[in-house]
């Protein structure tokens, strides 16, 4: 990275790197640099955000449905027109390669595609009436403001799926992203403002953003003023968040911790796999809620797909996410690579061969922390392997019989994403039925990353149980309302009750 790079990305957005009052520094994973300097939002500036965020809400509710998408397609051209800027900054903030931090801008178009085509079809049902010359039917309406706080590895397309749907459904939102990647936030609030002039009648404080730690967040959990907070992070953020919210009877949608499995069968085209699983496991240096951290394999074919994924592995290229070539880019940071070094230890001491997991790039890059991604042979799976590590280790499993692989797979807390490899066709279905993956994703011959935004996105157990971006998942941003219409002139009671006066 170069300073020039990040100054100039910072001067498109209109960004200042050092305004004044400034606490919180942001620097880059590439180089362990400073990007800005931004000053957070005090608890009772977040209160007022999202004062602003209600009265805007009042005037957004009243707007129909296919106008609120107007905005929503505006901003969707406004990011095709700075996609590769918001990229860049995507990839300087986060450290992810600039291919997927091209994919991530491309997911937050794709959805509000999706969104526009939605602002139609926010159907309710029609229902029969046990009673004669009556109507029932169901009508969903907007549901309020929205806090969104989401995570540093998806610093811009996880917010998208939120907001593009909320906006749809009527929701004002409020946006505290990671402090560990606010900048990207800023932009897209940038891009938003944009399409708003555009669309020309949207109401003051519709989208905003808020720019903290702790405080911050746990501000907008407790406003009894916020219907919903959508929050991407690790489970024992969801453990604070749930009961906070739930305390004041506020909705919650949490998209916690994975420990994504794919489980390879013998029949599997070996091939294939090693390209998903490798993609799955070192992709985004291992730092996606899907990536691939267990790979339970059938006895037969484990000696040769294991090596082929180190072979696979010593031929990835590691190094600044903004070069060309470059697979592997670095970890978010110094505590992440503590975790990642003290789970080898421990794995390495239940038994596990480890190869690979060591830092590299420290003369070069001395602020960075690259690793080459790890791959454990674990003799059984241990409390280590249950637990989620952020960072690119893939443990390795053998199975012999198809129900083992089966309960080694769901014998874990999370249950985000999973994957089989297999051209048995009672092996595949199996794995999608009611007794095979317990996960909220569940894929056969593709890897657990790398999902499309037409589906729910989410997971069950200590994944928080969550749907966030396609199918019906913007029934968690409205409200539902059944309604019972008497078009008769007489007036009887359901279930034969009879009150007469």
């Amino acid at each position: 990275m170069t300073t020039a790079t990040a100054a100039s990305v910072l001067a498109h957005f209109g960004l200042d790197p050092a305004p004044g009052g400034a606490d919180l520094q942001v620097v880059s994973p590439i180089d362990g640099k400073p990007l800005a300097a931004l000053r957070c939002h005090a608890p009772d500036e977040v209160a007022q955000a999202i004062g602003r965020a209600r009265e805007a809400f009042g005037a957004w509710r009243d707007v129909p449905a296919p106008r609120r998408a107007e905005l929503v397609r505006l901003l969707g051209d406004e990011l095709r027109e700075q996609k590769d800027w918001l990229a860049r900054l995507v990839c300087l903030e986060s450290g992810k390669i600039l291919s997927e931090a091209l994919g991530e801008v491309q997911e937050m178009i794709d959805i509000c595609d999706f969104a526009v085509g939605l602002s139609r079809q926010l159907y309710g049902l029609t229902m029969a009436s046990e009673r004669a010359g009556h109507r029932m039917m169901e009508t969903w309406h907007p549901l309020g403001v929205v806090a969104v706080v989401s995570a540093f590895n998806f610093p811009v397309a996880v917010w998208s799926w939120n907001f593009a749907l909320a906006i749809v459904c009527g929701d004002a939102v409020v946006w505290k992203p990671s402090e560990k990647t606010p900048l990207s936030a800023l932009a897209c609030q940038s891009v938003f403002e944009r399409a708003a002039r555009r669309f020309g009648a949207c109401p003051a404080g519709l989208s905003q953003v808020v720019v903290g730690g702790r405080d911050v967040g746990q501000a907008l959990v407790d406003d009894h003023r916020v219907a919903l907070v959508s929050a991407t992070g690790s489970t024992r953020m969801g453990r604070e968040v749930g009961p906070r919210v739930a305390a004041r009877f506020g909705r919650c949608l949490l998209e916690l911790g994975g420990n994504n499995a794919v489980i390879v069968a013998p029949s599997a085209d070996l091939a294939l796999a090693l390209r998903g699983i490798a993609f799955a496991a070192a992709g985004t240096c291992g730092q996606r809620c899907t990536t691939t951290r267990r790979l339970i394999v059938h006895a037969k074919v484990k000696a040769a797909l294991v090596d082929s994924l180190k072979k696979a592995y010593a031929g990835l290229r590691i190094g600044d996410p903004l070069d060309d070539g470059v697979l592997v880019g670095p970890l978010i940071d110094r505590q992440a690579f503590d975790a990642m070094q003290r789970a080898l230890r421990e794995a390495a001491g239940e038994g596990g061969q480890v190869s690979g997991g060591e830092r590299v790039l420290q003369d070069s890059h001395p602020g960075g922390y690259y690793v080459r991604p790890a791959i454990v042979e674990m003799p059984r799976q241990t409390d280590t392997v249950r637990r989620e590590t952020f960072a690119p280790i893939l443990y390795v499993l053998e199975y012999d019989d198809f129900e083992q692989a089966l309960r080694l797979h769901n014998d874990v807390p999370q249950g985000l994403a999973s994957a089989i490899f297999t051209n048995d066709l009672r092996e595949a279905e199996a794995f999608l039925s009611a007794r095979g993956s317990d996960c909220g994703i569940a894929n056969v011959n593709i890897g657990t990353s790398g999902a499309e935004i037409g589906g729910a996105f989410g997971g069950e157990k200590e994944t928080g149980g969550g749907r966030e971006s396609g199918s019906d998942a913007w029934k968690s941003y409205m409200r539902r309302s059944t309604n019972t219409i008497n078009y008769s002139g007489e007036l009887p009671l359901a279930q034969g009750v009879r009150f007469d006066i």
